[in-house]
């Protein structure tokens, strides 16, 4: 899992996509699925990328905002439509815009990002990694 990790980074990095980007889709599809490991250890990581606390406090309603890019709308309706799996209509609606504003090897690599976060999601929610709080 982490060889496929570090993969879908270098490929996001080859693709110019950014770390900030990256984190923020791996925030959103932990949202989805309520893993609170990796909402832990992303959000962080999200912020050291200068993510800022206003776009991630609005990220599960990040519809109803002005706050994002059509690039990140597109990636953050392709990874929730992966995430979810809504009906074919719905689907095929997302990654129709997604393929508009994603070049072809954004798309590849914002669906590998979206397949992997969700493995480990899975992964981190049926192991029971705790969250520890942080110290001072």
């Amino acid at each position: 899992m982490s060889a496929l990790g570090l993969k879908v980074q270098e490929a996001a990095e080859e693709a110019g996509i950014g770390s900030g980007l990256l984190e923020l889709l791996n925030v959103r599809i932990s949202q989805i699925n309520g893993c609170a490991y990796c909402l832990d250890l992303h959000v962080r990581k999200a912020s050291e990328a200068g993510e800022t606390a206003q776009r991630l406090a609005v990220l599960p309603a990040w519809r109803d905002t002005a706050l994002f890019t059509d690039r990140e709308r597109a990636a953050l309706a392709l990874v929730e439509s992966i995430t979810e799996l809504p009906d074919q209509q719905s689907r095929e609606r997302e990654e129709a815009f997604a393929r508009e504003c994603l070049s072809a090897e954004e798309y590849s690599v914002v669906s590998w990002l979206a397949v992997t976060m969700n493995a480990f999601n899975r992964v981190s929610i049926t192991s029971h990694h705790p969250v520890r709080r942080n110290r001072p």
